[in-house]
């Protein structure tokens, strides 16, 4: 009996030791794969609810990590966001508040959009003094590699990845959108097509390139930055793919109505598109084909993985792709949906296993998060906004601290003017147009669905003047009112979204949802057949 005990705690002892010796050697040498989705809604994942969408590979990356319920990406739209990933900052300190691209002042207004507000100017590019997540962990020794969508400035600013801190740029340039579409021959100055790819999905040929630098500095410390041109518009996706989910959504019962109204544009009120669908799921399997790589490898064991998203799912505007189910709003709305994103941190020697946390963080927190979990440190001379979340994924704790958001432009999927600031379950929306706010009690209302701003007015107050007291501390930028703004116009833009936008698009829907649907021979060339 005592030699068996001892047998015993000598093996339990050894075993300690040798998972001891592999938490050394992880976290001495940790490599990063950060993973980012464009426009991928909170509630697009299988593990984030949703019974349409099957998402198996990013499932087990949450199931493996910790789930941040309350995560934020820090814009409502993409590149604003995307910059506040690369510097750590709030988007009213690093000044650019709109996606690459928006039109302001008076060419806004060329386009006949009849908005009370002439949107501002902003940043079209990353700052070059901005000292960059890559740029840090490349001069601590990482190689680094970025692959997918970019559209943080072009060639012609001197503003692409390799200009940021990444050795090697895979398809990345000022582009928002996949030019020449989801399937292989792309044109992409930054791709290059080979014939046996021909048909390959765009997230495939991203996964292939970051598979094969991972593969070529396996002995060393890299940082893979794998930001997906999916699921932005147009979404596109396969037959099989489709035919998949068209019978799913036949399973599960097709609804009479796909739409309803929110403040501007129709909004999708159900997750129920086949294509989107689709798309997602040739993400998934993209993501699946790294972590093998990683897997195979063997650097399973001492690679982070970030899961994230630049923003919300589009449920108006675009493709009018998908619904955020509890959620009210979408990509480009200043409500939860379309800022609220699926967020999952995997550190391999930590014990997490799908764990949830409730604090409230957003993508300003991934930069310090990422150098505190590698041992680098920041540079002093940058801001940082954000804060570590190591101690939160220590089971421990972070200082409460308020988190902001500004966009004063119109989204294209019907947003508002706005200035957010959440602080503990409480978060506040200032409208530009005429200075109203709304207030809500996220714990109680996630959907958003109960103003009580008038019900608690010294709270108003008081988030309200910390939020633009703060604001006039960044000198940022703001909307203008239109002196020749024509309120009968403004109203008749709304009629037509009703009663000529919407009805088309519950044509559209049904017509994608019945047998036999195509949009072209070739299905957008997945089909190298035809």
């Amino acid at each position: 009996m005592l030699v068996a005990a001892l047998a015993t705690a000598c093996g339990e002892k050894k075993a300690v030791a040798q998972t001891d010796k592999l938490t050394e050697q992880a976290t001495q040498k940790p490599n990063i794969l950060f993973i980012l989705v464009d426009d991928l809604g909170y509630a697009d994942l299988s593990v984030m609810g949703s019974e349409y969408y099957e998402t198996p590979n990013i499932d087990v990356i949450a199931m493996s990590g910790t789930i941040f319920v309350n995560g934020y990406a820090a814009c409502t739209v993409c590149s604003p966001s995307r910059a506040s990933l690369m510097n750590g900052q709030f988007t009213a300190r690093h000044g650019m508040t709109q996606y690459e691209g928006g039109k302001t002042g008076q060419t806004w207004k060329n386009l006949n959009r009849h908005t009370k507000l002439l949107p501002p100017e902003y940043r079209h590019f990353l700052n070059p003094d901005d000292i960059t997540l890559p740029e840090i962990l490349k001069d601590n020794g990482y190689s680094t590699f970025f692959a997918g969508k970019w559209h943080l400035g072009g060639e012609e600013q001197h503003s692409m990845p390799t200009d940021h801190g990444f050795d090697i740029n895979i398809g990345g340039n000022e582009s928002g959108g996949p030019n020449g579409g989801y399937f292989s021959p792309f044109k992409n100055p930054n791709l290059t097509n080979f014939e046996d790819e021909k048909g390959m999905p765009l997230a495939m040929k991203l996964a292939k390139e970051t598979s094969k630098f991972i593969t070529n500095n396996k002995d060393g410390r890299f940082f893979a930055y794998l930001s997906f041109y999916e699921v932005h518009a147009p979404i596109q996706t396969t037959k099989e793919k489709w035919t998949k989910y068209r019978n799913k959504a036949e399973k599960m019962g097709i609804h009479e109505n796909g739409f309803a109204m929110e403040r501007v544009l129709p909004a999708r009120k159900h997750q129920d598109n086949p294509v989107y669908a689709g798309l997602i799921e040739q993400v998934d399997d993209a993501i699946g084909v790294v972590m093998k790589t990683l897997k195979t490898l063997n650097l399973d064991k001492n690679t982070i993985v970030v899961f994230t998203s630049d923003n919300g799912g589009v449920t108006s505007g675009d493709n009018f792709s998908t619904n955020a189910l509890d959620l009210r709003g979408g990509k480009g709305y200043q409500w939860e949906g379309g800022v609220k994103v699926p967020y999952f941190i995997y550190v391999p020697w930590m014990q997490q296993g799908g764990n949830k946390i409730e604090e409230a963080v957003s993508g300003v927190d991934l930069y310090p998060t990422l150098l505190d979990l590698v041992n680098v440190p920041q540079n002093s001379k940058h801001i940082v906004d954000g804060v570590s979340l190591k101690p939160l994924l220590e089971k421990g704790s972070i200082a409460q601290r308020p988190l902001y958001w500004h966009y004063p432009h119109y989204g294209n999927q019907g947003g508002e003017p706005s200035s957010i600031i959440r602080e503990g379950n409480h978060k506040l929306i200032y409208y530009w147009e005429d200075e109203r706010v709304e207030l809500y009690n996220l714990k109680t209302d996630v959907g958003e669905t109960k103003d009580i701003s008038k019900t608690e007015p010294k709270l108003t107050l008081q988030m309200k003047n910390k939020l633009l007291t703060w604001l006039k501390s960044m000198n940022t930028h703001y909307a203008e009112v239109d002196p020749l703004w024509n309120q009968a116009a403004w109203n008749k833009k709304l009629e037509d979204n009703k009663t000529k936008l919407m009805p088309r698009l519950e044509k559209d829907r049904k017509e994608i949802l019945t047998p036999g649907w195509e949009p072209n021979k070739n299905w957008w060339g997945s089909d190298i057949s035809k």
